[in-house]
């Protein structure tokens, strides 16, 4: 039963793989995620070391908080948990001094979140939990993590319905109201050529 559950989480997990990229010199490269509220998130990176050349990262969300930030680095991690549902990026920029010509430099990064993030390990041995007592936990969070994940997904198709089906209304009516007012600028005119026509003796 054990090997059981371990080959479910095996296949129910993703697997983590770092993003990789490569850095021009005194630039800077922001990656986004939305995330909902009360979501660990876990970061590794790591910077191919160059002499004379720098590396900063900064973690925030959309109204500027910093959640994580450091200078000068090489390899680290980073942790922290999200208060709301926000979107949030984490910025890497490259420093190089202007007497010095900079070069390519590699950047690995690996970021995991919910369940992904969390050390059953440590878990484990606090609540001195069995090993299929920490599979079954593990599946249990996993399971609410999906259960979660498809109730976002249908409040966002909700909140996409209804925006959708307000703007069909608003072109619905603005649709009508222009065409009233072509009726109307219609009529305005065949009076008013008609009234002109009359004082020009045109037409009787």
């Amino acid at each position: 039963m054990d090997v059981k559950l371990s080959l479910i989480l095996m296949l129910s997990l993703p697997l983590v793989t770092p993003i990789r990229w490569l850095m021009h010199p005194n630039t800077q490269k922001c990656l986004r995620e939305e995330l909902r509220q009360n979501v660990l998130v876990k970061g590794d990176y790591e910077i191919a070391p160059i002499d004379g050349q720098f590396m900063d990262y900064i973690v925030r969300d959309s109204k500027g908080h910093i959640l994580a930030n450091k200078q000068d680095i090489t390899k680290g991690k980073f942790t922290f948990s999200t208060e709301n549902y926000d979107m949030f990026e984490i910025c890497f920029t490259s420093r190089v001094p202007g007497y010095q010509r900079g070069v390519l430099q590699e950047v690995a990064l690996n970021i995991k979140t919910g369940v992904e993030a969390k050390t059953y390990e440590g878990i484990g041995e606090v609540a001195k939990l069995k090993p299929l007592e920490l599979d079954l936990k593990m599946l249990e969070d996993l399971s609410s993590s999906i259960v979660q994940d498809f109730s976002d997904m249908k409040h966002r198709a909700e909140e996409m319905r209804n925006t959708n089906e307000s703007t069909s209304r608003r072109v619905h009516w603005f649709s009508m109201f222009s065409i009233i007012c072509l009726f109307g600028l219609s009529v305005w005119q065949i009076l008013y050529l008609r009234r002109y026509f009359k004082a020009k003796k045109l037409i009787e």
